[in-house]
C-alpha cells in the first residue's frame, strides 16, 4: 500500500490552530454521501444493529452493515451531532476537577522542592501549562470531528488491530493512576472517620500489603463509591463535572483566601525546598519543572478524545481548555507557600493541611472537596480511557460499563499506594509513566496532522476488509509499531538511566524525547514505505 504524503490543496493545512477559530468546523462529510449512507441504512440495517441508528445520523458515511463486531459497539461507535453537548463550560469544569485535586496539588507542592524561587516555580507551570494547552488542542480535534474516542482514534495510525497495543498501553498506565488517585483520595475519607469516629485510630495498628486497616477501609469506600458514579454513564458523568467543578473552585479559593490571611501576602516564603540554586543549575530545574507539568497530563495528551468527541464544536473545545488549564495551578503556589509560615513546615498532603484547621465544619468542607476533586480527575483522566480501551479489545463482550468496572477491579491489585510513598517517588512516577506514553503521542499527531492531512474516512475505522485504507497488513501497521516500540525504548530507557539508575543527571526529557522520536520516526518510516 503507498501513503501519500501531499494530497494537492489538502495539504495546505496548518498544525499551529489559532487560540479561538470563530469559524466551526467544517463538515467531512457530503450531503450526497449523507443521502447515500442513508438509503444504504433504510435497506440493509439489521435488527441487531437498530439501536445504533442514531450513529449513522451524525456521521452518515459509516455503514453499519459492513461495521465488523471486533471493531464496533455503541461505546466505540461515533457520537451523534445530537449527543454532542458538551460546551466550553462543561470542559472547563472538567478541568477544575481534574487540576484541583490531592494528587496533583501534591505535584504542584514538589515543583518547591527543585531548588528555584517561587516567581520561577509559577513561570514554569505557566510555560508547562500553556504547551498542555496546545497539545491538548492538537489531539482534541481528530475526535472531535469524527466523534471517536482514543481506541478508535489509534486505528488510524497503527491499523485496526495494531490499535488494541496502543490503548492497552494507556489502559495500564489508567488504570495505576486511577489506584493512585484513588488513594490519596481515601486519605481525605480516614481524616473524616478521625475527625468524627476517633475511635478508629485503632485501626493504624494492623496493616495488610503496606496499607493499615483505616487505609484499607477509606480506599474500599472511595472505590465503591466512585464505582456507583461511573456505572451511571457519560451524561451523568458530565452532570457530575458540571456541578461538582465549581464547588471544588469555590472552596479551594476559600482555602487559599484562609492561607493569605493567616500567612499575610507579604510573608510567603517562596523558596521551600531548603536548596537554592544558581547560574545554570536554576535554569535546569525550571526547564525540569516545565516538562515535569507536560509530564503529568501525559495520560490526558492521549485520551482527551474521549471528552471532546461530545463538545458541541472545536471553539467550544479551545474555549474550555483555555479557561480550565493556564491559570489553575496559581493557587496550588500559593497554598503551598503560605502553608509554611502558618502551620510552622511546608505540607506536601493539603488534606493535612485541612486536618490542621481549628473548625470541624471546615476540616469536612475541606475534606469532602479533595473526595470530589479527585474523583473528578479520576473520571477525567483515569476510568473513561481504560473502560474505553478495555472495551476495544473486546467489543462483543464487553460495553463501556464492564470495561469500567474489570479497569476498578485491577486498580486495586496494583496497590497503586506504593508508587506515590514519597515527593520524589511522585515525580520519578510521572516522569517514567510520561515517557511510556509519549511516543503514541507523537505517532498518532504525525500520522493525523502530517501523513493523513487530516483526511480520514470513518467508516474503515469499523472494517476488517482487506482492502480497507487502515486494514494495513492484517490490521496492523507495521511501521506505526516499529516507530512506536523504537521511540518508547529510547524514551523509556532514558528516564531508567536518569531516575532510577543514576547514569545521567535527572532531567525528565522522557516525554519530549519519546514523543518528538514517536513523530520522527513515523514521518521516516512512512516515506520510506511510500518509495517501496
Amino acid at each position: 500500500m503507498h501513503y501519500s504524503f501531499f494530497h494537492g490543496k489538502r495539504a495546505n493545512v496548518s498544525i499551529f490552530m489559532s487560540i479561538f477559530d470563530s469559524a466551526p468546523s467544517r463538515s467531512i462529510f457530503s450531503s450526497a454521501d449523507g443521502a447515500m449512507a442513508l438509503a444504504a441504512k433504510e435497506s440493509i440495517m439489521s435488527a441487531s444493529h437498530a439501536a445504533d441508528a442514531s450513529a449513522l445520523d451524525a456521521n452518515a458515511d459509516v455503514d453499519l452493515a459492513n461495521t465488523d463486531e471486533r471493531l464496533y459497539n455503541h461505546d466505540l461507535a461515533p457520537v451523534p451531532r445530537a449527543r454532542r453537548t458538551w460546551t466550553g463550560y462543561s470542559i472547563f469544569a472538567m478541568w477544575m476537577l481534574d487540576v484541583h485535586s490531592v494528587g496533583g496539588y501534591t505535584f504542584a507542592a514538589s515543583l518547591f522542592l527543585l531548588g528555584i524561587s517561587g516567581w520561577q516555580v509559577l513561570l514554569a507551570l505557566t510555560i508547562g501549562i500553556l504547551i498542555v494547552y496546545v497539545l491538548m488542542n492538537w489531539v482534541g480535534k481528530p475526535s472531535l470531528v469524527h466523534g471517536i474516542p482514543f481506541p478508535v482514534m489509534a486505528r488510524v495510525s497503527m491499523g485496526v488491530m495494531g490499535a488494541n497495543l496502543a490503548a492497552l498501553i494507556r489502559g495500564v498506565v489508567g488504570i495505576v493512576w486511577y489506584g493512585v488517585q484513588t488513594y490519596f483520595a481515601s486519605k481525605a475519607v480516614a481524616t473524616l472517620l478521625l475527625l468524627f469516629v476517633p475511635s478508629v485510630a485503632a485501626w493504624r495498628t494492623t496493616s495488610f500489603v503496606h496499607l493499615d486497616l483505616l487505609g484499607w477501609v477509606s480506599f474500599l469506600f472511595m472505590w465503591l463509591l466512585q464505582l456507583i458514579i461511573f456505572q451511571r454513564g457519560m451524561e451523568i458523568i458530565r452532570k457530575f463535572i458540571d456541578f461538582c467543578g465549581p464547588a471544588v473552585y469555590v472552596v479551594m479559593f476559600v482555602l487559599m483566601g484562609w492561607i493569605l490571611y493567616r500567612a499575610g501576602l507579604g510573608s510567603l516564603n517562596m523558596t521551600l525546598g531548603g536548596k537554592v540554586l544558581s547560574g545554570d543549575d536554576q535554569l535546569h530545574a525550571m526547564i525540569n519543572a516545565i516538562l515535569l507539568v507536560v509530564s503529568y497530563f501525559a495520560a490526558l495528551l492521549l485520551n482527551f478524545g474521549d471528552f471532546s468527541r461530545f463538545a458541541k464544536s472545536e471553539r467550544q473545545m479551545k474555549i474550555g481548555n483555555f479557561l480550565g488549564l493556564p491559570f489553575n495551578f496559581v493557587a496550588f503556589a500559593i497554598i503551598t507557600a503560605g502553608s509554611e509560615k502558618v502551620f510552622g513546615t511546608m505540607i506536601m498532603d493539603p488534606v493535612e493541611i485541612v486536618s490542621r484547621i481549628e473548625n470541624k465544619v471546615w476540616v469536612a468542607i475541606g475534606s469532602i472537596t479533595f473526595i470530589i476533586a479527585t474523583m473528578g480527575i479520576n473520571i477525567v483522566a483515569n476510568f473513561v480511557s481504560p473502560a474505553y480501551d478495555i472495551a476495544n479489545l473486546f467489543p462483543k463482550h464487553v460495553d463501556f460499563k464492564r470495561g469500567g468496572l474489570i479497569a476498578l477491579i485491577l486498580a486495586v491489585l496494583v496497590c497503586p499506594w506504593i508508587f506515590v510513598d514519597s515527593p520524589k517517588a511522585i515525580t520519578i512516577f510521572v516522569s517514567v509513566f510520561g515517557a511510556v506514553l509519549a511516543p503514541m503521542y507523537g505517532v498518532m499527531m504525525a500520522d493525523y496532522y502530517l501523513v493523513k492531512c487530516q483526511q480520514v474516512k470513518t467508516a474503515e475505522l469499523y472494517t476488517m476488509q482487506p482492502g480497507g485504507r487502515f486494514y494495513y497488513d492484517g490490521g496492523w501497521n507495521k511501521v506505526g509499531l516499529a516507530a512506536l516500540l523504537l521511540s518508547g525504548f529510547v524514551s523509556v530507557g532514558w528516564e531508567l538511566s536518569t531516575q532510577l539508575l543514576k547514569l545521567l543527571p535527572a532531567n525528565n526529557l522522557g516525554w519530549l524525547i519519546g514523543a518528538g522520536a514517536g513523530a520522527l520516526l513515523y514521518v521516516v518510516f512512512m516515506r520510506m514505505a511510500n518509495r517501496h
